[in-house]
């Protein structure tokens, strides 16, 4: 009924996977990721929790009208906060193998 092992091989891979989970979970919550707009007129760095760190504004980009460079802003921040996303699940799914594991992060 159970695989090699039983069930005591079971919750011992179980508990494996939840230490390497919470591992890259923290090693995710370390990154700094780069986000961009307007060419990189416009550049934040998001951390691995998804939050704002710093916005970098290329001197440039100040002559424009204030919606435009609000709208950069916005996009940017969107960009790093993807990226964290897309790093976050590819590290996980080295863990799970790909297992969709809702909830997760």
């Amino acid at each position: 009924m159970f695989p090699k092992g039983g069930m005591g091989g079971m919750m011992k891979q179980a508990q494996q996977m939840q230490k390497k989970m919470a591992q890259i979970q923290s090693e995710i919550e370390q990154l700094k990721i780069e986000g961009k707009s307007g060419g990189g007129m416009v550049e934040v760095v998001v951390d691995g929790k998804k939050n704002l760190l710093s916005i970098s504004l290329n001197p440039e980009i100040l002559k424009e009208d204030k919606e435009m460079l609000e709208d950069l802003i916005v996009v940017a921040v969107n960009d790093g906060i993807k990226k964290v996303d897309s790093i976050s699940k590819e590290k996980m799914a080295s863990v799970t193998g790909g297992m969709n594991l809702p909830g997760l992060f």
